[in-house]
């Protein structure tokens, strides 16, 4: 179990992190705005999405999250495989809900289109 400060700066490093995220997002938003195709870009905003966004639980410490891809990334590069995977895994299965998610935006555009 961890100590109140250790939570505090767990909590702390999501607040910073989603905000850190919020302001990146709308960034790269707008470079895609320079995209013509709307499906092309919101694929691209969907993906970043999933890859920034998408936490898998610590191997050490229960209960605790962190962003799959510095955690696969980290464990890739230390070498263990079971950890990079499961945090992979993850990453699959957040961007299968993230297409369907997408292709339902995409029949709503045809429809609100027409």
């Amino acid at each position: 179990m961890m100590d109140a400060d250790t939570n505090f700066a767990y909590g702390l490093f999501w607040v910073f992190y989603a905000v850190a995220f919020v302001v990146f997002f709308y960034s790269v938003s707008r470079l895609f705005r320079l995209i013509p195709v709307y499906g092309i870009r919101t694929l691209l905003q969907a993906a970043l999405v999933v890859i920034v966004l998408t936490p898998v639980e610590s191997s050490e410490v229960a209960d605790w999250w962190m962003p799959a891809w510095l955690h696969g990334g980290y464990e890739s590069i230390l070498g263990n495989p079971d950890e990079a995977g499961r945090a992979l895994l993850n990453l699959g299965i957040a961007a299968i809900i993230m297409l369907l998610v997408w292709v339902l935006d995409m029949v709503r555009y045809r429809l609100v289109k027409r």
